[in-house]
């Protein structure tokens, strides 16, 4: 299942976005064990993201041959646990949490790729800056010392209604590529997970990050 799942997904997405652009599969690996993610990468995985840094911290050192990421909710106090040894922090949802990767980053005499997290949807459940905030927020981050800025990063809401989220992905790629013009070096538009990743290729992300799409439904009883 596994092999077809992959299989499957990068053959659609061989193609990139609608703009042309090659599109990035992330894995995300919450739940899942270190074995079945080498399975993954030994079929053509190359990008993996956890979402909680405690997997993270118990499973990095058995993963090979991929690049790894985060793409959870952070908190401050554990920006220690992936300063310089993840690729990319997707999640920087606030100016307090980017400063304390800056310092954390100064700290270590390292440099730390990041995305800014957009609310997109406007829901309460969710953290991330408002559309209207992001700009200025980047501006902002951008002026940190030590972190670098890659591009954005949005959740969509849970939606059957496509012409929503099709409007939503429009929306953030009109503010990355308004970001990107001002002269910022974006390189990913990190939007699209399992129930919504055609939609967002479809209309501009070229980053997607797909769970239970490659590994099956989470059991989340199982540690």
């Amino acid at each position: 299942m596994l092999e077809s799942n992959l299989e499957k997904i990068l053959s659609e997405i061989s193609s990139g976005n609608n703009l042309g652009e090659s599109i990035t599969l992330v894995g995300a690996t919450k739940t899942i064990d270190a074995h079945t993610i080498n399975l993954a990468i030994a079929k053509g995985l190359k990008v993996v993201a956890e979402n909680r840094v405690q997997e993270f911290r118990e499973k990095t050192e058995l993963i090979k041959n991929a690049e790894q990421q985060f793409i959870g909710h952070l908190q401050t106090n554990k920006v220690k646990y992936l300063v310089g040894k993840v690729s990319l922090i997707q999640s920087v949802d606030s100016l307090h949490l980017a400063k304390a990767i800056s310092d954390e980053c100064v700290k270590k005499g390292v440099t730390q790729d990041i995305l800014i997290e957009v609310n997109i949807g406007g829901e309460l459940s969710k953290s991330g800056f408002t559309p209207l905030s992001v700009i200025d927020n980047v501006k902002s981050i951008s002026d940190l010392p030590r972190v670098r800025i890659k591009g954005l990063m949005a959740m969509l809401p849970h939606s059957s209604d496509t012409d929503l989220l099709s409007r939503l992905c429009l929306q953030m790629r009109s503010i990355y590529d308004k970001l990107k013009n001002d002269g910022y070096p974006f390189t990913y538009l990190s939007m699209g997970m399992s129930a919504d990743y055609k939609i967002a290729i479809a209309n501009g992300s070229n980053m997607i990050r797909l769970g239970s799409s490659i590994f099956g439904k989470r059991n989340y009883e199982v540690k």
